[in-house]
């Protein structure tokens, strides 16, 4: 059976299941749109001062979206990185085409996955507060996304100063795109360790069928509150899989450690009020509804908070011991990447890359 993805059918489902936004005036969403283009702006500056990180090509393009805009922005990125990769796996898969398998199923797995993939955009689509657009079918290169209904909707939570969050988020998301743009390998790497996990994939009968024993697991630790179980992604590796993403997982604790520290780092002259920020905005991560918590075991998103955990810590820990010409060394090619067991001990990384 062929691998498909009606991603036409992801688009539809996930813009009309996402979340609708809060309310808000007019005037008030020109306004926030306005002070976010603002803020982005800013935040070149600050990133720039604090991490030493000088961008290729200048400032990129900053689209203020809504839910339905980051949902169509996500989907074009997932057919860049995806729709080669499916089609090696189809062709990996027609090879092993027997009689049996038919134009119906493989058209039911298209549409089953678009929308799987739907449902999973649209619980996103109210949560991420921005992102750096890598993947995009432009070949300008990437851009800023900043979802204002999410951001408006985090800092009434929060109740927390809204010019100063504004910037606090768009630090992060300036970091991501310095990030890159100051590192142009990095881009390809990233892509080439994806290609990596999907060529490793097994489609033979008794690996798909361990893969599946793995899901009811993941599904079973998720609903009891385990921690340690996998989450969807994990359950479903081959072993030869496993160690790509420990190398992926590696890479964005980095990226989004780094910028979860420059956001903080930058300081009270710029954020005056960062401090109250941070702590309100770590309770509002690890408070949330039963049903939600489930959900978010399943698809990853307590391991992608690890991240920025773990990732701060191996930052700052490096930070300490090296200061930022010596941290910046890890920018330097994929041999100065910490390995994944480097990222709970920069002192191994220290001395593995700065002697």
């Amino acid at each position: 059976m062929s691998v498909t993805v009606d991603w036409d059918l992801a688009t539809a489902t996930a813009v009309r299941l996402a979340p609708r936004g809060p309310k808000v005036t007019r005037d008030e969403a020109h306004a926030a749109v306005a002070e976010l283009r603002q803020r982005a702006t800013e935040a070149q500056a600050h990133v720039r001062a604090y991490t030493g990180l000088v961008a290729e090509g200048g400032s990129s393009a900053v689209a203020v979206v809504d839910r339905p805009g980051w949902v169509r922005a996500n989907v074009e990125g997932f057919r860049v990185v995806l729709d080669p990769l499916v089609a090696r796996l189809s062709e990996r898969a027609a090879r092993r085409r027997t009689p049996s398998d038919s134009p119906v199923a493989e058209a039911v797995g298209g549409v089953l996955t678009g929308l799987e993939t739907g449902g999973l955009l649209a619980f996103l689509a109210g949560k991420v507060l921005g992102q750096y657009e890598l993947f995009t079918p432009s070949a300008t290169g990437g851009r800023l996304l900043l979802v204002a209904p999410n951001i408006v909707a985090a800092e009434r939570e929060l109740t927390v100063d809204v010019s100063d969050f504004r910037l606090w988020v768009c630090l992060h998301e300036e970091t991501h795109r310095v990030q890159f743009g100051a590192n142009p390998w990095l881009r390809d790497h990233l892509l080439a360790q994806i290609s990596g996990f999907v060529d490793d994939a097994d489609l033979e009968p008794a690996a798909l069928l361990a893969r599946l024993r793995g899901v009811f697991r993941a599904v079973y630790g998720a609903v009891r509150g385990d921690e340690s179980a996998p989450s969807l992604l994990e359950a479903v590796q081959s072993p030869a899989q496993r160690e790509a993403l420990d190398r992926v997982t590696a890479m964005m604790s980095l990226l989004e450690g780094h910028a979860d520290v420059v956001m903080d780092g930058v300081g009270p002259e710029v954020v005056p009020s960062v401090e109250q920020i941070r702590k309100r905005f770590q309770k509002r991560r690890g408070s949330s509804r039963p049903t939600e918590q489930v959900v978010r075991r399943l698809i990853g998103i307590d391991a992608k908070m690890r991240q920025y955990r773990d990732g701060a810590k191996f930052v700052r820990g490096v930070l300490d011991r090296a200061g930022m010409d010596g941290f910046n060394q890890v920018w330097t090619g994929p041999e100065t990447l910490p390995l994944p067991a480097e990222i709970a001990h920069p002192a191994a990384w220290v001395r593995r890359v700065l002697g």
